[in-house]
C-alpha cells in the first residue's frame, strides 16, 4: 500500500516512515528536503500519484497568529485537493489533545481550523489528537526558565514517547476511516510541574521547578487543570516514562513542537 506521510522527514514523520516500510507498506515521506511544499503545491501531485493514505504531520514553520493560521489552511486546503485529484482514500492527520480548550493561543485556533477544513472536505479521515511527547518535556522547561527558576502550573499532564505516536498513526493509516476524532496519551498521568521537575533532577540538570496556578503554557495561561489531558476512551501508549528517560532522553532536546502536533 502506497502511504504518503507529509512531513515525512522530521521527528514523527521519519519514524512513521521506518514503521510502514517494516510492516510491508510502501511509504513516501514528502516534505520540502524531498521535493513536496504543501504551501506552494510544487511537487505534491507527483507525490500523491497512486497514494491510498495520506498522513500528515507537518507543522508550521512559523507560529505567529496569522502565520500559523495560513500555514494549516492553506496546507490543508492543497493537500485535500490533491487528494480528491489523486483518488485517495483516507486522510488521517496529527493534532493537538485539548485543541478545543485551548483556544487563546493562536496556534490551537489555528489547529482547529486545520480540523475543521479536513471534516468538511469529502475525502474521509481520522484525526489522531496527541498529547505531549516525552521528547520535548526539556524544551518545556527552557521556555518556562527565567533566572535559573522554572515556573510551571500544576495542570494535568499524560504524555507519550515519539514512538508510540508514529505507531497509533500506523495503524491508524491501514485501517478504515472513522470520520472523527480519536485520542492518544501515555500510559501515566502526572501534574506537568512535577514531572518536569523529574525531569530536570534525572537529567542533572540544576533547574529548580516553582508551582504558579497563573504561569503560562507556552505563553497561555491554563485555567482548565484537565486542559492538556485525553478523555477516558483514548488510546494509550505503551511506554513509561522510565522506561523512556532510561534509553532515550537527548542530551539536546529538539525545538519544541506544541503537544502532538510534532512533525
Amino acid at each position: 500500500m502506497k502511504i504518503v506521510v507529509i512531513g515525512g522527514t522530521g521527528l514523527i514523520g521519519s519514524k512513521l516512515v521506518t514503521k510502514l516500510r517494516a510492516d510491508g507498506h510502501d511509504p513516501l515521506a514528502a516534505s520540502p528536503a524531498t521535493g513536496v511544499d504543501i504551501i506552494t503545491g510544487k511537487g505534491l501531485a507527483e507525490a500523491l500519484a497512486g497514494a491510498h493514505v495520506v498522513v500528515d504531520v507537518s507543522n508550521a514553520p512559523n507560529w505567529g497568529d496569522a502565520e500559523v493560521m495560513e500555514f494549516f489552511q492553506t496546507s490543508a486546503r492543497n493537500i485535500l485537493a490533491a487528494e480528491t485529484a489523486a483518488g485517495t482514500g483516507h486522510h488521517v492527520a496529527l493534532s493537538v489533545v485539548g485543541t478545543e480548550r485551548l483556544q487563546g493561543s493562536g496556534y490551537f485556533r489555528a489547529k482547529l481550523a486545520q480540523e475543521e477544513t479536513i471534516k468538511a472536505a469529502a475525502i474521509p479521515s481520522t484525526i489522531l489528537r496527541a498529547t505531549q511527547f516525552f521528547e520535548f518535556i526539556g524544551a518545556i522547561a527552557d521556555s518556562s526558565t527565567q533566572d535559573g527558576t522554572v515556573a510551571l502550573p500544576p495542570l494535568y499532564f499524560q504524555p507519550e514517547a515519539a514512538d508510540d505516536v508514529a505507531a497509533a498513526l500506523a495503524d491508524i493509516a491501514v485501517g478504515e476511516p472513522v470520520n472523527d476524532t480519536v485520542e492518544l496519551g501515555g500510559p501515566e498521568r502526572f501534574r506537568l510541574d512535577e514531572l518536569v521537575q523529574r525531569f530536570l533532577s534525572l537529567t542533572s540538570d540544576p533547574r529548580r521547578v516553582v508551582t504558579d496556578v497563573h504561569a503560562p503554557y507556552y505563553g497561555l495561561e491554563v485555567t482548565d487543570e484537565r486542559a492538556l489531558i485525553p478523555g477516558d476512551d483514548s488510546r494509550i501508549g505503551a511506554t513509561r516514562f522510565a522506561d523512556w528517560l532510561s534509553r532515550s532522553a537527548p542530551a539536546n532536546p529538539p525545538s519544541h513542537q506544541p503537544e502532538g502536533a510534532s512533525a
